[in-house]
């Protein structure tokens, strides 16, 4: 049995050591932080390609425990006209619907869930060199610590040490807009809740992208993503729920939707962030070394496929290692059958972000999977060395 080690135990973490078990290997976590906490303030979506890898590795039920499901989108222009409307996903099946749900709360849920199966998630392990040779690799960390496997899986997220031994020129760059992360409770409803069930409403602003949904028990969870100069560190760190309702609401009055109402209601903790994203072509592995996830390819958020294309990668990294007849030629396969369709994300998501069309050129669609061929790659018993 071989062994893995995974470095990071977040969302990519956790899931590829939930793949990587179900494989057949033998599988430890190390994860810098002391706990599982992580980007507490932030929500994101589950897309139902993510809920289907989820689906895959049997830990649907510890997620579609948290957050609310989306079934619908509406898109609104600014001045509150809707221009469309339509389902969202595989809407029809409750195990594929897009969940909305507070990221910190999906880290908790997955390592919780890896741990319940006896996968080991050894906390405060900052990992600060890796070794690779013939025989094997040897994690090396900030209390003097090693551990030493057959592979080593950087899941560690956009501040990537792993990346950093397998590409250190290749540094995570502004896409373009910065991203703020609400939520309030004293929001205007709308006159029915039915209105607003299981809906994600989508703002085109003259000034800001918005989006907001409303939960079961009525809480308003909303973003907001405006072109400007990055926020420095210092600005982050020291800005207050004043400072950003202050910046965001004279852009979001330009307009007569509902956005500058949910942020004037929003009087508890803001997240705000810088969009990045980490450029395409990026080496993914060195030896017996692998990123994947975010540390791979980090896209803006405009897309809203992060988390969903991470959870991708465990299912399809863990079946090619189990079918592929070593492991070069799994890791080669892996990264023939991922960097197509990740990196399309990352082009797509950066010129939404950017404001700036995608030229047909960037888009090698006839060298992406379609959903068809994804749900082959992704389905657990398929092999995925015949799909490929």
């Amino acid at each position: 049995m071989a062994r893995i080690l995974v470095i990071g135990g977040g969302i990519a973490g956790s899931a590829t050591a939930m793949a990587v078990r179900k494989a057949g290997f033998d599988v430890v976590v190390h994860e810098a932080h002391p706990d599982s906490a992580e980007d507490l303030g932030a929500f994101l979506t589950l897309a139902s390609n993510g809920m289907r890898a989820l689906a895959q590795l049997d830990a649907s039920a510890a997620v579609t425990a948290l957050g609310f499901p989306l079934t619908s989108m509406r898109v609104l222009d600014g001045t509150g006209e809707q221009l469309a409307q339509a389902p969202l996903g595989e809407s029809a099946d409750p195990l594929l619907r897009y969940r909305c749900l507070r990221r910190g709360d999906l880290n908790s849920a997955l390592q919780a869930e890896a741990a319940r199966r006896g996968i080991e998630i050894r906390h405060g392990a900052r990992l600060v060199s890796v070794e690779s040779g013939p025989a094997g690799v040897t994690a090396r960390f900030a209390d003097g610590g090693t551990a030493t496997a057959d592979l080593l899986i950087g899941a560690d997220g956009l501040g990537s040490t792993v990346r950093g031994t397998i590409a250190s020129e290749a540094q995570p760059v502004y896409a373009g807009q910065r991203v703020f992360y609400g939520y309030t409770r004293t929001a205007p409803v709308p006159s029915s809740p039915s209105e607003e069930d299981a809906r994600i409403t989508m703002v085109r602003g003259s000034a800001a992208a918005f989006g907001h949904a409303v939960s079961p028990d009525g809480e308003t969870y909303w973003f907001a993503r405006v072109s400007a100069d990055p926020l420095s560190a210092d600005e982050i760190a020291h800005g207050t729920p004043g400072t950003w309702r202050d910046l965001l609401l004279p852009l979001l009055r330009k307009d007569t939707t509902p956005a500058a109402d949910i942020v004037e209601a929003t009087t508890g903790t803001f997240l705000v962030t810088n969009a990045t994203e980490i450029p395409v072509g990026t080496p993914w592995r060195s030896g017996r070394t692998l990123i994947l996830g975010d540390a791979a390819h980090a896209a803006s958020p405009a897309t809203g496929q992060g988390a969903s294309m991470a959870l991708e990668d465990a299912v399809i990294l863990a079946k090619s290692l189990r079918d592929a007849p070593d492991m070069d030629a799994a890791l080669s396969h892996y990264e023939a059958l991922r960097r197509p369709r990740v990196e399309y994300n990352i082009t797509v998501s950066g010129n939404i972000s950017r404001g700036v069309p995608t030229p047909p050129s960037t888009a090698p669609a006839a060298a992406r999977p379609g959903e068809a061929e994804l749900a082959r790659h992704l389905e657990w018993e398929a092999d995925i060395w015949a799909a490929g």
